[in-house]
């Protein structure tokens, strides 16, 4: 059976990462309708695989053709536009992360699609990578205990951040580029929270598989010209965010390390908007000794659709709690996060 996707959102995601990636899926979705914002992207995007193209979500959730819908749209819009396909009687969902930004969208969302019996992925494509699969399945068969948990990024500028936290600042202008002024404290804690909410949380599942119980956020802070440094303690466990959009646009980083009582585990993602395969995954024990997993053909990306498919062919049951537990994760860091940096002001 072939499902028809309709596609929310026309930006480079989409385009790189999810057309790609449903091409190779031909015989399981079709995109029949993508819709932007206005900025006529849809239309180019839809041209290539002979789909409809709107602007706006409501044409899109009337197209009867679409069945399945993908929102890739600003993460603020992400539960309205949920709770919009539910409403309109869509069977399933794929939603980029996040879920929602806050813990009642959250929880409204999760309600209205368990009470319909909507299909609901979250795609949080590193979740879905074969390579952590086989990380933890290598700290579950080893029972080791976890020591520390640190996730660090550092990419090239990226303009949907750049602009997402310029949105969240007005009426004062937000300098071009440079980054925003984070000497203001309020200014730091709304960018601070609007990355962890929209950007670490592409790993955050990843950390509450290892770490769930959140206990305290111990420091964060704002970086210059636009990043975090987050440290927090859950299930007794240390863990560290950081993150830095680096103004030359030098080589992707993104790696997670775990330390264990044994080893150390390192598990490096490829850059964004490329399909290379999956993630990297070493371990390094005390005496220097390291193996390296060699890589899957497949990512992330492949395997949060193949799951899709799995939910709507009944193979597998749609996991509502432990999504709404991965929203409530993020979101618990966050604004613990931005209200540590405003009070560290005072």
């Amino acid at each position: 059976m072939t499902h028809g996707v309709g596609v929310v959102g026309a930006g480079p995601g989409v385009a790189a990462l999810h057309m790609p990636t449903l091409s190779r899926l031909g015989s399981t979705f079709d995109v029949v309708h993508i819709c932007d914002a206005g900025s006529g992207r849809a239309a180019d995007l839809a041209a290539r695989v002979g789909a409809r193209a709107s602007s706006g979500v409501s044409d899109l959730l009337a197209d009867e053709r679409v069945s399945v819908v993908l929102i890739c749209s600003p993460p603020a819009e992400h539960a309205s536009q949920i709770l919009a396909a539910v409403a309109a009687g869509k069977r399933a969902i794929l939603c980029e992360k996040p879920l929602a930004t806050t813990v009642d969208d959250a929880e409204a969302v999760i309600d209205a699609c368990r009470s319909a019996g909507v299909t609901l992925l979250i795609g949080t494509n590193h979740l879905y990578d074969p390579a952590w699969m086989r990380a933890k399945h290598h700290l579950l068969a080893g029972g080791q205990s976890i020591r520390s948990v640190s996730v660090t990024l550092a990419l090239p500028p990226n303009g949907r951040y750049h602009d997402v936290v310029s949105e969240s600042i007005a009426p004062a202008p937000a300098p071009a580029r440079s980054g925003p002024p984070l000497e203001v404290p309020q200014v730091a804690a709304s960018v601070v929270r609007q990355l962890i909410t929209g950007l670490a949380v592409h790993d955050l599942p990843i950390v509450r598989d290892l770490a769930p119980a959140l206990e305290e956020v111990v420091f964060a802070r704002a970086i210059t010209p636009l990043g975090y440094a987050v440290g927090y303690r859950a299930s007794g466990i240390p863990v560290r965010l950081a993150a830095v959009m680096l103004p030359d646009g030098a080589d992707a980083v993104w790696r997670i390390d775990v330390v264990t009582d044994t080893d150390r585990l390192e598990v490096v993602f490829p850059p964004a908007f490329v399909h290379v395969g999956s993630a990297g995954v070493r371990v390094r024990t005390p005496t220097g000794k390291v193996t390296a997993y060699p890589l899957a053909d497949d990512d992330g990306y492949l395997a949060e659709w193949r799951s899709l498919a799995e939910l709507l062919d009944g193979r597998d049951p749609v996991e509502y709690d432990e999504l709404l537990d991965d929203a409530k994760y993020a979101i618990g860091i966050a604004d613990a996060a931005a209200a540590l940096i405003e009070a560290s002001a005072a």
